[in-house]
């Protein structure tokens, strides 16, 4: 499939109808050097649905829901750590909450903080760590957390990671606090942390106003994918 899709006389069409697809899909952006990088991601898709080609992707895509999703679902790049570049979280932890407890709004009964892109967890995780180290808050914390990807929110609801997984920013005195190790190399966020968490699908390209208001949203590193 990566070898066909590189030279086959309309690879440039059909490159430029997906393009355009995964564009009006997901505001997701390819450079015009990406046909490998397509051709990689979806040949499971081909081989699985017995298609010869991306016009006979998209063409099936436009009468089902399911594979217009897995395609989407194929071509998100899901990189994440914990505590992502430090300081966005110490400052929640060390202020903002805080300051969001002791001038809540008229009738607010929590802080309420939405994780834009939340990938397998890391994100929203790390800000439930961040609102138990911030101790003795007036308000409860709740975090919702939203991706397009079916498979990353699997992953996050499950909340178990392996080694390599739990090396990225996360140190060794908060994996001691605020996770169970359940293998050998297996470690699970413990309940209190996630319980604070709660996660659904969400289309960043469709309207989000059924989540109502925040005091704090994380969308980061999401729009680099974008036009």
């Amino acid at each position: 499939m990566v070898d066909s899709l590189t030279i086959a006389p309309n690879a440039a069409i059909e490159f430029e109808r997906f393009r355009e697809f995964l564009r009006s899909e997901c505001g997701i952006h390819l450079a015009d050097n990406k046909q490998y990088l397509v051709a990689t991601r979806v040949k499971q898709i081909l081989e699985h649905n017995k298609l010869g080609s991306l016009s006979e992707l998209l063409s099936r895509a436009t009468i089902s829901p399911q594979l217009r999703l897995a395609v989407v679902d194929a071509m998100t790049t899901n990189e994440t750590y914990w505590f992502r570049d430090t300081y966005p979280f110490d400052l929640l932890r060390n202020s903002l909450l805080r300051e969001l407890a002791e001038s809540p709004r008229p009738g607010q009964r929590s802080i309420r903080i939405w994780s834009a892109a939340c990938s397998s967890g890391q994100e929203p995780y790390s800000i439930s760590m961040c609102a138990s180290d911030a101790a003795g808050l007036k308000l409860p914390v709740e975090i919702s957390a939203t991706d397009i990807s079916p498979s990353m929110l699997a992953a996050a609801r499950e909340a178990t990671y392996e080694r390599m997984a739990m090396s990225r920013g996360m140190s060794d005195n908060l994996r001691e606090r605020y996770f169970t190790k359940i293998g050998e190399e297996l470690w699970q966020v413990n309940t209190d942390i996630r319980q604070r968490v709660s996660f659904q699908t969400l289309n960043l390209m469709h309207s989000f106003a059924s989540l109502s208001k925040f005091d704090v949203i994380f969308c980061r590193n999401v729009l680099i994918y974008f036009d």
